[in-house]
């Protein structure tokens, strides 16, 4: 039997799930708000809920994929966000929706975490250039899916969980014939041996815990651009659609990009990547303090984005560095909660920081935060002589 899934098919089952996603995001506050009449706030609670049960899925994906078997791991995630968005096409009054959307987000996290799993166990080609790829993959999903679901709309909302659910399905139809490998982790006598005990050394765990806690404040600021930014720049007088433009560019820009970065990887050591990389990310907010015409906003994403395919790709490949064999999927699993716990704090800490005081403050807090916690981690990384995982 193989030991690894092929990279390609990797590279496509993030794309099919993560366009699958895509459609679902921008769908949520636009469909509960202008056609089932619900607040704001409302929505805003939904996808709260949803990501919670985003992050539960990645705890649970990240412990089946060590203790029980991934490929019937992989199965569950993506059987669950299938069935529940197949029942959705013909069923998608307010409660079933609002349901249907957090089952998805579980099932949505524990997919996630399986195929960062299956990525680190690749030994074709180096681990950086593994996650970079599925960072694009990620990408040219969200593109397409955003791209798609402001078209398919007009159409019916049954269209578009027809459109998602295909999506889906093609993900399950490539995790069932390219997903059945036997990883290279320990044997089941070993793990007998050693449950319970965690055999990553400490001075890794506690860096990896330090970089769950810089992905947290990372995504976080980044979901302001997602939630915020959108009724900041419009009150600057700023059209929405040149807000959704904003957003093509970053697309574009990272699918451009992702390729030529990956070509520069091995010649620097990943904390110095990490470091340059999340640098400009956090600066690019400090901007937003100044920015009022469209052009600031282009440029702000462009530095954002260099920054993010600089220094975000190759984050999860650095936990993979410092974790053990047998507890890969754990550790890819606290990464992915990280992630997902940032995406669902960071628009309620943005509208209550903007209540509070505004928007500029919100804008220098992230920035500290954010440079904060890059400034813990390659302080403990160089400490441990980890900078190179």
């Amino acid at each position: 039997m193989q030991k690894e899934v092929q990279l390609r098919w990797l590279f496509l089952a993030n794309l099919l799930n993560n366009a699958g996603a895509a459609f679902m995001w921008p769908l949520t506050t636009v469909y509960m708000h202008n056609y089932l009449k619900q607040s704001l706030t409302f929505s805003g609670v939904v996808l709260f809920i949803m990501s919670m049960a985003m992050i539960g899925g990645n705890y649970v994906g990240g412990r089946l994929f060590d203790r029980w078997r991934p490929y019937w791991t992989a199965i569950l995630g993506a059987t669950i966000s299938t069935l529940t968005l197949a029942t959705l096409i013909f069923w998608h009054s307010l409660w079933p929706y609002a349901a249907g959307l957090i089952i998805v987000g579980f099932g949505d996290g524990i997919s996630m975490t399986v195929v960062n799993s299956y990525a680190a166990t690749v030994t074709t080609k180096s681990n950086r250039y593994v996650f970079n790829m599925l960072y694009m993959a990620l990408n040219v999903g969200v593109v397409i899916g955003t791209l798609l679901v402001g078209y398919l709309l007009d159409l019916g909302i049954s269209v578009i969980f027809t459109v998602t659910t295909v999506c889906y399905l093609g993900l399950i139809t490539i995790v069932l014939s390219t997903f059945n490998v036997a990883p290279t982790t320990m044997s089941h006598e070993s793990k007998q041996t050693v449950r319970g005990k965690d055999t990553t050394p400490k001075s890794h765990r506690q860096l990896i815990w330090l970089i769950a806690l810089m992905i947290f404040t990372i995504y976080m600021s980044y979901a302001l651009w997602e939630s915020l930014l959108s009724v900041h720049m419009t009150n600057l007088g700023i059209p929405f659609k040149n807000y959704s433009e904003v957003w093509t560019i970053n697309g574009l820009l990272i699918i451009v990009s992702q390729p030529i970065v990956s070509l520069f990887n091995e010649h620097f050591k990943i904390g110095t990547q990490v470091g340059v990389g999340i640098t400009l990310f956090a600066l690019s907010f400090l901007g937003l303090v100044f920015a009022r015409q469209y052009i600031d906003f282009i440029i702000i994403m462009v530095v954002l984005t260099i920054g993010e395919v600089i220094g975000l790709p190759i984050a999860p490949a650095w936990v993979d560095d410092m974790a053990a064999n047998d507890q890969r999927g754990k550790y890819q699993g606290r990464y992915n909660m990280a992630l997902s716990l940032g995406r669902a704090i960071g628009p309620l800490f943005g509208g209550m920081m903007v209540a509070q005081f505004n928007y500029s403050v919100l804008f220098m807090t992230v920035t500290v935060l954010m440079l904060g916690t890059l400034a813990l981690v390659l302080l403990r990384a160089k400490r441990e002589k980890l900078l190179n995982g």
